[in-house]
């Protein structure tokens, strides 16, 4: 017997996918002298001449003193802690990726959830105050999205109750705010070069230090504690970047301005196309003066014709994969549920954008067609 397929299924059937973001990867010849670089000096680790070579290009781009590579974000943020010395417990926001809290159970910490501003959904510094107790000894912020956090608040909450503040700036990369670099507040901000990221070396991350002692110190931290051969001075890790990766950094920053060019085209296109559509609501900024425009996220509200997750479905149906980024939040994980500070009712802004956002496909060899594509799954309803 034979069934006939409707010529129409079997077209969206072979649409090509769509997902929430690619990595940006330049032409593969222009990485081939760089690993013939590598093959000739046989130096693959171990803070060679291409890590070197990033730490400094890295800090002239981002307009930061002092950055220390390490092999992935969540190792830096590990070390941050660690770095510091931080004990306790540390205030931070349920509203980020499970690193952000995963990386104070790593440190024997205890997470103290806040809510967040309804506006730019990062950690809100009316809420941070009364979250302090004697345990308190820093605050972990987000810089969710890449908008930048009220860093002038959070830190007077700091410097009035001597705490410490390391921001994960995963997000982040060359955002910039009027003052300059948003990486340059806190004690300690932490960046990631995931593959997903903005700025990607496959894999990676980095600490932006306030001065070469604190360098020095997290330098150690991150090659198992060694001064020299024979001299170890603190209980290091391997967090080392290899130097392939950071040739591969090397290379994506010769292409990174031309990356941001295209997501911010994207973004306003975006904008432009999903103005007036009911109960869709895009994220404004958080008064960043450069923006990376990482994410692309939406709030279903609603007045939208279908739930948040019944759109979710239906862009999957139609081929596009959206994430809800962030949810559920952490402090719903198992982990983090028992803790006092998890409970909803403290956290009813993050509770209700969990349940209303979709990250919307957004990379830089998005074409218009896809964005036309993506944007109709939306208005279609």
């Amino acid at each position: 017997m034979t069934v006939s397929i409707p010529t129409k299924v079997v077209a969206e059937a072979l649409q090509q996918r769509i997902y929430v973001t690619q990595p940006h990867l330049p032409p593969l010849r222009e990485f081939l002298p760089y690993l013939e670089e590598i093959w000739e000096s046989k130096t693959l680790t171990n803070c060679g001449p291409f890590h070197q070579q990033l730490e400094r290009a890295l800090c002239d781009y981002l307009g930061v003193q002092h950055l220390a590579l390490l092999a992935n974000g969540t190792l830096a943020l590990v070390t941050a802690l660690q770095a510091l010395r931080i004990s306790g417990e540390v205030i931070t926001t349920p509203y980020s990726f499970v690193a952000t809290a995963h990386s104070l159970l790593w440190n024997g910490l205890k997470p103290v959830f806040v809510d967040v501003d309804p506006h730019t959904l990062n950690l809100d510094p009316a809420r941070i105050e009364a979250a302090i107790t004697p345990q308190t000894t820093a605050i972990m912020p987000v810089h969710c999205y890449g908008h930048p956090c009220d860093v002038k608040a959070i830190q007077k909450i700091a410097d009035n109750y001597n705490l410490r503040v390391i921001y994960d700036a995963a997000h982040a990369f060359g955002v910039q705010t009027q003052a300059g670099s948003v990486l340059a507040h806190g004690d300690l901000s932490v960046l990631s070069f995931h593959a997903t990221k903005v700025f990607n070396t496959f894999e990676g991350g980095a600490i932006i230090c306030p001065d070469a002692k604190t360098k020095q110190r997290i330098d150690h931290l991150k090659n198992f504690g060694f001064v020299d051969e024979v001299t170890v001075v603190a209980p290091g890790i391997n967090g080392k970047m290899s130097e392939i990766n950071a040739a591969f950094g090397l290379l994506q920053l010769r292409h990174i301005d031309q990356a941001l060019a295209a997501r911010r085209k994207i973004d306003a296109t975006y904008r432009m196309m999903l103005k007036g559509v009911p109960g869709i609501r895009c994220m404004g900024n958080g008064g960043e003066k450069v923006a990376n425009h990482a994410y692309f996220p939406i709030l279903v509200d609603s007045g939208y014709s279908l739930t948040r997750d019944a759109l979710y479905d239906k862009f999957r149906a139609n081929n596009v994969i959206v994430r809800r980024y962030f949810y559920p939040l952490i402090s719903d994980f198992p982990m983090y549920r028992g803790l006092p500070s998890a409970r909803r009712e403290n956290l009813t802004v993050a509770t209700e954008a969990a349940g209303k956002v979709l990250c919307l496909p957004i990379y830089p060899s998005m074409s218009i067609e896809d964005i036309e594509r993506v944007v109709s799954v939306i208005k279609k309803g």
